[in-house]
């Protein structure tokens, strides 16, 4: 089971997301490797928010892989480059994640493994047996 917590004795989230998730019995993990800006086809767009929207489809499809969807997800990192648009980067979010709430990191570093990539973003999930 997810227990999805906002102690009363830490500040409020000032985003989406939800400060601890406690898992207990059985279930199952997927922790992802960091997921870039690129599709398929090995293209990469120059735009850093659209490439946190493939990145983010990229954590969806691993998912669906894993038969697990979008309410198993329980950590989100973000590492980005550069210059995002405060705005569109939490409607991105906001939209991929719909009214789930994982805990998230935002890190704003020096580069990536090669100059073009803007966003990576590294994902946890877990699915109740």
């Amino acid at each position: 089971m997810k227990n999805s917590r906002n102690p009363e004795e830490v500040h409020s989230p000032v985003a989406p997301y939800v400060h601890q998730i406690e898992v207990t019995g059985p279930s199952r993990w997927l922790t992802m490797s960091g997921q870039l800006g690129m599709m398929a086809d090995g293209n990469i767009p120059a735009n850093p928010i659209e490439q946190m929207r493939i990145a983010l489809e990229n954590i969806k499809k691993n998912l669906e892989a894993a038969n697990m969807e979008i309410h198993d997800l329980t950590k989100l990192v973000f590492y980005l480059v550069g210059e995002f648009n405060a705005e569109l980067r939490r409607k991105v979010i906001s939209e991929f994640l719909g009214a789930h709430l994982p805990c998230t990191t935002m890190v704003y570093v020096v580069a990536l493994a090669a100059p073009e990539f803007k966003v990576e973003i590294d994902a946890w999930a877990c699915k109740e047996i």
